[in-house]
């Protein structure tokens, strides 16, 4: 089943993964990441396999992240099924982010949440004007994982913070601006460049295709971004987008009292600490920690239903303002897991490619 769930195939010197759910957005479940995960330890070894590169089944996305459907199942028992899928979800993520070869990633259209995770810690990041990427976790009273907090806080300014709290979409010339993504190919482009890297590495072929990419909306919007965000509290952060005048920043503002309070709060402080993290492992790390303190959460639960079992869009949060959110419901996030926990050990840095 898993075999069908991700098509694996060798094509020429390049290894090709086809994530391959369309009817479910290509969602990620547990099965398909140990498919990925066994081919990329088999191709590894192969030295006929030069380059890897990941696709997705259907014309609407990459990947939209993983099976919250099953999640919330789990979650509702109170189950650990979830956490396993989490701890091999993240291993892959960090193998991912070091491997030896290079790992092209198609980022056509949707891709977000655990679609993130397998695209956009490799090695060739490529958009198209029809992407979509975002990491809308705080919607459903969850937080970004699978390194999204890493990459959030490596982003320019604050924009990492606006997009994890917001959960808003970046097309591709913010993809390329907040560093999820490397390069822009046109759509129509795609099937030339995935026929010319069957014959020669990324590096030979990849100017070929790589155009400009069109302009983004944030960099435009860095300064009530950056003088917003930088506040010490979600709470202070809403006053002032509400107080600095711009229709995108009071937009901003009611974007984030739609979302789960205590989902928010744990976000900002799991960026504002990875920053301070160091490598990609240690921050995977934490957000193992963060992501199974969620799955006993009520917000956890409510948000999925709301959004994607009842889809009635009114989740009932709990608490229901910031204000009631205390600095010791928050800490609890960052303990220690109950169960098996998730250690990484980190390696050298990934290495650098010259395209």
């Amino acid at each position: 089943m898993s075999e069908e769930l991700v098509r694996v195939r060798v094509e020429g010197r390049t290894g090709v993964l086809t994530l391959n759910r369309p009817k479910a957005l290509n969602a990620l479940t547990h099965s398909m990441v140990a498919t990925i995960a066994a081919a990329l330890d088999r191709w590894e070894r192969d030295p006929e396999v030069a380059a890897v590169v990941l696709t997705g089944a259907g014309e609407r996305g990459l990947c939209a992240g993983g099976d919250i459907r099953s999640i919330h199942e789990d979650a509702r028992a109170g189950g650990q099924a979830s956490a396993a899928f989490w701890r091999d979800e993240y291993r892959l993520n960090a193998r991912i982010a070091r491997y030896p070869k290079p790992y092209v990633a198609i980022m056509d259209g949707i891709v977000m949440g655990g679609g993130v995770g397998v695209a956009a810690h490799g090695s060739v990041r490529i958009v198209t004007e029809g992407s979509k990427v975002a990491m809308p976790e705080t919607g459903i009273g969850f937080v970004p994982d699978v390194g999204g907090t890493y990459l959030l806080a490596l982003a320019p300014g604050e924009l990492g913070a606006h997009l994890a709290l917001t959960g808003a979409v970046m097309g591709p010339g913010d993809a390329l601006l907040c560093g999820f993504a490397d390069h822009f190919v046109e759509r129509a482009q795609l099937p030339a460049l995935l026929a010319a890297l069957r014959t020669a590495p990324p590096g030979e072929v990849l100017h070929r295709h790589v155009r400009d990419a069109p302009s983004g909306e944030l960099r435009a919007n860095r300064s009530w971004i950056d003088a917003c965000y930088s506040a010490d509290s979600v709470e202070e952060i809403v006053e002032r987008l509400l107080a600095c005048g711009v229709p995108a920043a009071g937009e901003a503002a009611a974007t984030l009292l739609t979302r789960s309070p205590t989902a928010l709060k744990v976000t900002l402080a799991a960026l504002r600490r990875a920053r301070e993290l160091g490598p990609l492992e240690r921050v995977l790390e934490q957000e193992y920690r963060v992501s199974c303190a969620a799955l006993s959460s009520a917000d956890l639960v409510e948000g999925i239903r709301a959004q994607v079992i009842d889809k009635d869009r009114a989740p009932r949060w709990s608490p229901g303002t910031l204000a009631e959110v205390t600095d010791a419901d928050v800490a609890r996030y960052f303990a220690p897991t109950g169960g098996e926990g998730l250690s990484l050990a980190a390696s050298a840095s990934s290495q650098e490619v010259p395209w």
